[in-house]
């Protein structure tokens, strides 16, 4: 196409959009509904650069504004997937009052950046939400503010949508919503891409039913739901042996550490590297506000992503965790392959939602008592 025909077609649809939108000045609402269709079906059919395009917006955004609801919601079923549509037409419909008009945009328009859908959802009405919930997909930003501003119908559907992506602090926050709520429960089981430490705080708190479905529809995770509802007494004991009287000289040891402020990264590490279990579980227990039970299982776990959390949460560096990882691994040995993933693992952990997922375990597991690593009792002497 020649350059001199391209300037010819530019100034045809300029002069066109100039035309109308004196024409919307001066038209009757028949004869500016009949103009928004023309425009619309021009808009559509034709080939028009991203500035063209814009100023068509502004004319039919004119129009828009002075046709009826039915109109308008017509409108946004026909640029809702018009992959071009202007910005500012799609914006002003996404933000109308009516949901039959800002419905179509919300669940289906490709030209809604994530800011704009956030705002949304921050403004206006839970009908709104509940059709962004819909949409083919969802970045964490805006699942974080549904989950945190919808009701119990807008974080039930944005749950079942396989497109949104949640941060953990997003999944946390429907999990405590999920409580005594078995339908939300068993639908954030059901996601595949539900961390297995947040699947396993969602199990503890889940009812008998909900463990069951789940393990029935998810066959593959029934040993983390058994094991997170069994006692591993048995586990622990195996591999570390029976609790003995030099678990409450440990205790006495690190408790008056940590009084005098003494309980820090390199004690841990020390304790770790010297393979002195007892001392590692007390000391974590106390740095991270858990119990001790809680902080065995970490170690235990042959998942070690609970482990990294914490020590990330604390701001270890890579060498401490190393050396937990390997106080806490078969044998304590662990493949160099094995040992670079987990590396590149705590690398693209972030400190701050790490920091919020230990303080989600505070307020489910913490009984009150900081150091609950004390509560193990010594086994029972042998007849």
């Amino acid at each position: 196409m020649s350059l001199q025909f391209k300037t010819a077609k530019k100034n045809e649809a300029t002069s066109f959009l100039r035309d109308l939108d004196e024409a919307v000045t001066r038209g009757t609402p028949e004869t500016r509904a009949r103009a928004l269709w023309h425009t619309t079906n021009l808009m559509i059919a034709g080939r028009f650069s991203e500035d063209e395009i814009w100023t068509f917006g502004e004319v039919v955004t004119r129009l828009a504004d002075e046709i009826e609801v039915a109109a308008r919601a017509q409108l946004s079923q026909r640029l809702a997937r018009f992959d071009r549509a202007p910005v500012n037409i799609i914006h002003k419909l996404a933000f109308d009052d009516s949901i039959e008009v800002a419905g179509p945009v919300l669940r289906e328009s490709k030209r809604l950046e994530p800011y704009a859908l956030v705002a949304n959802v921050c403004t206006k009405s839970q009908t709104h939400m509940l059709a962004i919930s819909k949409r083919e997909s969802l970045p964490e930003r805006v699942t974080d503010e549904l989950v945190t501003r919808g009701n119990e119908e807008v974080v039930s559907s944005v749950a079942q949508n396989n497109g949104a992506r949640f941060s953990d602090f997003g999944f946390l926050h429907m999990i405590t919503r999920a409580e005594g709520d078995s339908i939300l429960a068993e639908q954030l089981g059901l996601r595949k891409d539900i961390p297995r430490h947040i699947f396993q705080q969602l199990i503890a708190k889940a009812s008998n039913d909900v463990k069951q479905r789940l393990e029935r529809e998810r066959p593959e995770m029934a040993n983390d739901i058994q094991s997170s509802v069994t006692d591993v007494a048995g586990a622990l004991q195996s591999k570390f042996g029976p609790v003995s009287r030099s678990h409450f000289v440990a205790k006495r040891v690190v408790a008056t550490q940590h009084r005098l402020g003494n309980l820090n990264e390199s004690s841990i590490s020390t304790y770790a590297r010297s393979h002195r279990i007892d001392e590692v579980t007390i000391g974590l227990s106390l740095l991270c506000s858990l119990p001790g039970d809680v902080i065995e299982r970490a170690l235990l776990d042959k998942s070690p992503e609970t482990l990294l959390i914490l020590a990330k949460a604390l701001g270890f560096s890579w060498e401490t965790t190393m050396a937990l990882l390997f106080l806490g691994a078969k044998d304590h040995r662990i493949t160099a392959q094995d040992l670079r993933d987990l590396e590149s693992e705590y690398g693209r952990l972030n400190i701050e939602t790490s920091r919020s997922v230990l303080a989600f375990y505070q307020s489910r597991k913490n009984g009150g008592a900081a150091d609950a690593g004390a509560q193990r009792q010594p086994a029972p002497a042998a007849p």
